[in-house]
């Protein structure tokens, strides 16, 4: 039978590779700690998903974040002081995320399953190409190496924008955006994916919602995960993911119900009724 899916893309940290999105973390502490400036993991995460120079700029505009930068500073943290900044971020995330590129168990035998399907693989990242490029070829030594990757200033604006998805659907020459799928771990990249007229599919458990660690997430008991990603499915709903599982291995399941709903002629986000958000861990 003839696929209705023409597409999988799928992010990166959190996603595929770096269970709990742990590497943006350590690099963007690490850049402003350079700048004198402590900042939390909340802090971080809050804006998870976005352009990384964005993702700098929205920070400086969180009154926490502003505030202890006024205070080792002296002024408000502004455009200059972004450009700073990315100077310290980019071998620190590089640096990070070529240490966090193992693949989340479950990525491999996913891609491996699209491939032989015939399904294509693109895949986006609020990542530049610099910080990307060692976290790519480990990738593709584990036997992951999507068909297509679109970083952060390959197009005029990254995340919630859809731009970075609808070119990923014209490197790979596959149209129309209702026969796709958008995976990501973070809230702002399934608005991306709405917006480029996809299904999204949000993951709980592998990446920015819990940002835990694999083994710290396998240590939780079933009733604390379960509890946990319950409440962590709550902002991907609210985003309008047609799906919120736990990590990738989990996808296949859901893929199949995108074929069905497709056959159907349904579109994505029309007929919630008649789909489920569901996490399982």
């Amino acid at each position: 039978m003839k696929n209705q899916i023409k597409a999988v893309f799928f992010d990166w940290a959190g996603t595929m590779v770096d269970f709990g999105s742990r590497a943006p973390v350590m690099a963007m502490q690490s850049a402003f700690r350079v700048c004198g400036v402590e900042v939390s993991e909340a802090s971080v995460r809050a804006h998870m998903g976005k352009a990384k120079r964005d993702h700098v700029m929205s920070m400086f505009a969180d009154e926490e974040v502003s505030s202890r930068w006024i205070k080792a500073k002296g002024s408000h943290p502004g455009e200059a002081e972004a450009d700073a900044l990315m100077i310290e971020l980019e071998p620190a995330m590089a640096r990070e995320a070529a240490k966090a590129s193992k693949l989340i168990p479950g990525a491999k035998a996913v891609f491996e399953g699209l491939i032989a399907s015939g399904i294509k693989i693109g895949s986006s990242t609020g990542y530049t190409h610099t910080m990307m490029a060692e976290v790519v070829r480990l990738a593709a030594d584990q036997g992951y190496h999507p068909q297509t990757i679109l970083c952060a200033g390959d197009t005029s604006e990254g995340r919630p924008a859809p731009l970075m998805l609808w070119q990923a659907m014209i490197n790979l020459g596959v149209w129309p955006a209702r026969t796709c799928v958008a995976v990501d771990d973070a809230p702002v990249g399934i608005i991306a994916g709405r917006e480029a007229g996809m299904w999204t599919v949000g993951l709980a458990g592998s990446g920015n919602a819990l940002g835990l660690d694999e083994a710290a997430y396998d240590a939780l008991d079933p009733t604390t995960r379960a509890e946990m990603l319950k409440s962590a499915s709550v902002d991907f709903v609210e985003a309008g993911a047609d799906f919120v599982i736990a990590t990738i291995a989990d996808l296949p399941g859901v893929l199949g119900s995108i074929e069905a709903a497709i056959a159907k002629g349904l579109t994505p986000g029309a007929a919630p009724s008649l789909l489920h958000h569901s996490v399982t861990g």
